[in-house]
């Protein structure tokens, strides 16, 4: 808070703070853009169904159940990212560009991003409006009240219109505010819908016949969470120190090199990534199963088991969870932190690790501490994603949606926005400095 208000003080910080102000105010007008000719009842019943739904609406603040012209979100964009960056793993020329391209070579890579995103909100809105067209309630009302080629056509034009005016909003915050403007949205995004859950709590509590009950709950569930929050600012911000020794060299009369400095092994490699995926892959079963055409009051055996074992109070649900988290956190983590690039950069420059021979050595040392590190991060990230289920279920909150995904997202975004505040502060003295 001190560095927040000390940043207030300065012009140029006031500035950029209400440029992303001015961001999230349009974020929350394009939410309420919504897209016509729907039948909102039948809409609303489809995803009350649909846990997927209600996971991807948690991104979007609302614009999902608006039915908005943003209601795919910002997913595009970050589906488009990884998908950029494994190919840059796998393909040389991508790179060869993205090691050795510099500036410009950031500037083609995030070009290739955004046709990336183009094109997969294209495919997305064409996937979702087709199926919606197609689908009809057993009373045999429809999503869409018109329907033929023209009007599904606007539909999904309207729907990746939506998401590159988000991507384009958010590299203008990048541009002229604080932080990464991609995240904020994300951020916004999720944090536009917490007072509704304030709000619904609270009137839960209010109309609770066992009052005592009901408040110690909410006190309760609050103590826990902020530990929850707490544990995962601790597992964001670790690092691994790996220490580096650089040898002297002479260059005529002047000695250069021999200082020693460390590697910053983030603990927490995968980030969000990892949980993503895993509840993407749990929810997908469910929320197909909600587009078929079958008897709701009397389903299948296999139906019926299925949805039974996906259950997130089920062990099979949480065992199936935990194994994909931790599947998803090596493999995340050994595309994010190239182990070989570090080794050729510091042997190449003259360093090495104390006790450990440069090359070959070199990458099996940091293999062996990437092996452990990403043990602990995996093990972590797996109770954390688990953790919000059994909170709001031995405090009896259920109004609350706390998500493991959206607490990281929300706890990574304010420590990278605050860190660069006070960058951008450091700097502004040292520019200071330098004038005098």
């Amino acid at each position: 808070m001190g560095s927040f208000l000390r940043a207030l003080e300065d012009k140029d910080m006031r500035n950029r703070l209400f440029a992303v102000l001015w961001g999230f105010a349009a974020f929350v007008l394009l939410v309420h853009i919504t897209v016509p000719g729907v039948n909102r009842n039948l809409w609303g019943q489809m995803l009350a169904r649909g846990e997927l739904f209600e996971f991807l609406g948690m991104f979007t603040g609302g614009a999902l159940n608006n039915f908005s012209i943003v209601a795919m979100g910002i997913t595009p964009y970050i589906n488009s990212s990884i998908i950029m960056q494994l190919l840059t793993v796998v393909v040389p020329k991508l790179h060869e560009l993205q090691k050795e391209g510099g500036e410009q070579g950031r500037r083609q890579i995030n070009q290739y991003v955004r046709y990336g995103t183009m094109g997969l909100a294209f495919i997305q809105a064409c996937v979702m409006v087709i199926s919606l067209m197609r689908y009809k309630s057993p009373e045999g009302a429809t999503i869409f009240h018109y329907q033929g080629f023209f009007f599904g056509l606007v539909v999904v034009l309207a729907l990746t219109a939506g998401t590159a005016v988000l991507v384009w909003l958010g590299e203008r915050m990048t541009e002229h505010g604080i932080g990464n403007g991609i995240s904020m949205i994300i951020f916004a995004g999720i944090v536009l819908k917490y007072p509704e859950y304030v709000t619904r709590t609270f009137q839960l509590a209010k109309s609770s016949t066992d009052k005592l009950a009901s408040w110690g709950g909410i006190i309760m569930f609050l103590i826990v969470s902020v530990g929850l929050i707490m544990a995962i600012i601790m597992l964001t911000q670790a690092i691994r120190k790996v220490p580096v020794q650089y040898a002297k060299k002479v260059v005529g009369r002047r000695v250069t090199g021999g200082q020693s400095t460390y590697i910053p092994i983030k603990v927490n490699n995968a980030g969000v990534i990892s949980i993503i995926f895993a509840i993407s892959i749990l929810y997908l079963p469910s929320t197909l199963i909600s587009f078929m055409n079958i008897d709701k009051a009397n389903p299948p055996g296999w139906i019926l088991t299925l949805t039974t074992c996906l259950s997130p109070s089920h062990v099979v649900y949480n065992l199936l969870y935990i194994g994909l988290v931790i599947f998803f956190t090596y493999f995340y983590s050994a595309i994010t932190f190239n182990v070989s690039d570090i080794a050729d950069n510091m042997k190449k420059y003259g360093g090495f690790i104390p006790g450990i021979r440069p090359g070959k050595n070199t990458v099996e040392f940091l293999n062996k501490i990437m092996g452990r590190i990403t043990f602990i991060s995996a093990i972590c990230l797996a109770v954390v994603a688990i953790a919000p289920h059994w909170i709001m279920y031995f405090t009896g909150i259920k109004s609350f949606y706390l998500g493991s995904t959206s607490l990281m997202i929300i706890v990574g975004v304010a420590l990278d926005t605050m860190q660069q505040m006070e960058a951008r502060a450091v700097m502004k003295n040292y520019q200071g400095f330098m004038k005098k």
